[in-house]
């Protein structure tokens, strides 16, 4: 296995990803912290070092008296504390003799202190090129020169043991900071992750249990990361989606089992009876049989219809006509059927031109009519009602019948599902008629709805673009 190949838990990639970006800051930090510092540090001393240089003129010129004398006593107290700042002076007059030398006061001192310094630079800085250097300075006196002051120091800088000292503990300060980021880092990062990774694992762990077909399972788990609530509701809402389409699979099975048993069941006992001699094969029988054998007929012609109907590579022959003249046809070819069961139709609608496939809105309401004619009762009522909104055609149809219940009024549309549990011949058919009729509103880009209370009747809402 390639090291590509390797495989981590989110949880140590979110843990490692905190502690790197954490050493990777708290590094880049310290380098550009050490390398701006230096660098002022370097600068502040530079520039300390000349101011520290005319301090020291200023000093020994204001020793110079007018009658031309030197104060000696002063002169050799400033050179002294000059010395002991790093500092080595010696002053001359005019005529360049020799006034007060620190290298012949002490000169041994002198050499101590510049090989200190040596040792400091190059402790800190390796290739460190520095060395002992001196600057002479006019002494004047009333604008005239009365003397010469040298004043020779390690350079082009140099860190004393204090500024070494301070380099040292803002190092140390760093390398502190650096450990306690690394367990703060550490610390937050299993947290953080741990809070990440968690409802992760538990949408693994129902993910797993869905693909083994157990949907009762749901995830309680909150989270305020915005992305991990909508994974946790889309599992959640696909495991009930995968419950109920279960639920209806099964339930679909069983009713093919059911709706192909019975005309089966009444052929079997049918032809039995014939064969074993109790019936004779006379022509009610034979007739009876070949209803049964066209009911099948009928099931297994409206599943291909639906098939046909619901396929991607549907094609609509779509043409323009007036919808309100194909409902008012189709209603009179119902007259009849509606007038045995004693249902008053009643029909409202004005001229609606529409541009869609004729034949397969007819469809539509041949299967909406024929569901209503099913469901309501002798002396009941239907209305179908044609209307325009907008760019958009309704057809309103609103029994009286018995109602559906909220229960089923969700599933009315899947195949085989009736409200019917007990499927006599009254109410028969193939329970796939509202199932075409949304696959056909669907092509066509429409929507339907159904508004339903039981006791009170059913109404179903199509609506369809007028192009």
């Amino acid at each position: 296995m390639g090291v590509s190949d390797i495989k981590y838990k989110l949880r140590t990639k979110l843990s490692l990803s905190y502690l790197l970006i954490t050493l990777f800051c708290v590094g880049a930090i310290s380098i550009f912290a050490n390398i701006f510092l230096e660098k002022q540090f370097r600068e502040y001393v530079i520039k300390n070092q000349d101011s520290k240089n005319k301090e020291i003129l200023n000093m020994i010129t204001n020793e110079y008296f007018k009658n031309g004398k030197w104060n000696y006593d002063d002169i050799s107290s400033i050179g002294m504390n000059a010395l002991e700042g790093g500092v080595i002076i010696k002053v001359k007059d005019v005529q360049s003799k020799t006034i007060w030398d620190a290298t012949v006061h002490n000169s041994g001192l002198c050499n101590q202190m510049i090989t200190h310094m040596s040792q400091n630079m190059n402790s800190r800085y390796g290739d460190f090129e520095g060395k002992y250097t001196e600057t002479t300075y006019p002494i004047m006196n009333i604008l005239k020169q009365v003397g010469t002051l040298q004043i020779g120091y390690y350079g082009p800088f140099y860190f004393d043991d204090n500024d070494l000292r301070f380099i040292n503990t803002l190092n140390y300060f760093l390398i502190g900071i650096a450990l306690f980021s690394f367990v703060i880092s550490l610390l937050l990062g299993t947290i953080m992750s741990r809070r990440l990774s968690s409802p992760i694992s538990r949408v693994i762990s129902s993910s797993k249990m869905i693909s083994n077909g157990y949907f009762e399972d749901r995830i309680t788990q909150k989270s305020n990361i915005i992305e991990i609530h909508d994974l946790i509701s889309t599992i959640n809402n696909l495991a009930e989606t995968f419950k109920n389409q279960d639920k209806l699979r099964k339930r679909l099975t069983s009713d093919m089992a059911h709706e192909l048993r019975t005309p089966l069941t009444t052929l079997q006992s049918h032809f039995e009876a014939m064969i074993d001699g109790v019936w004779e094969p006379n022509v009610e029988r034979i007739k009876s049989c070949h209803e049964e054998i066209l009911r099948i007929n009928r099931m297994v012609g409206d599943l291909e219809n639906l098939a046909k109907i619901e396929s991607e590579n549907i094609v609509l022959d779509k043409t323009e006509f007036d919808l309100s003249e194909l409902t008012q046809k189709i209603i009179m070819n119902f007259e009849s059927d509606f007038a045995k069961k004693n249902i008053e139709i009643i029909y409202k609608g004005k001229e609606q031109f529409i541009n869609a496939d004729k034949d397969k809105i007819s469809q539509v309401l041949i299967n909406l009519l024929s569901n209503v004619l099913k469901y309501t009762g002798e002396g009941g009522r239907v209305n179908v009602t044609i209307s325009g909104i907008k760019n958009k055609v309704k057809i309103t149809v609103k029994d009286t019948g018995e109602g559906i219940s909220e229960e089923d009024l969700p599933y009315i549309f899947e195949r085989f599902y009736r409200v019917d549990k007990s499927r006599n011949r009254l109410t028969g058919g193939s329970g796939i008629g509202l199932t075409i009729v949304k696959a056909i509103v669907d092509a066509h880009n429409g929507s339907i709805k159904v508004n339903s209370k039981i006791g009170e009747g059913t109404e179903f809402i199509v609506e369809l673009l007028k192009d």
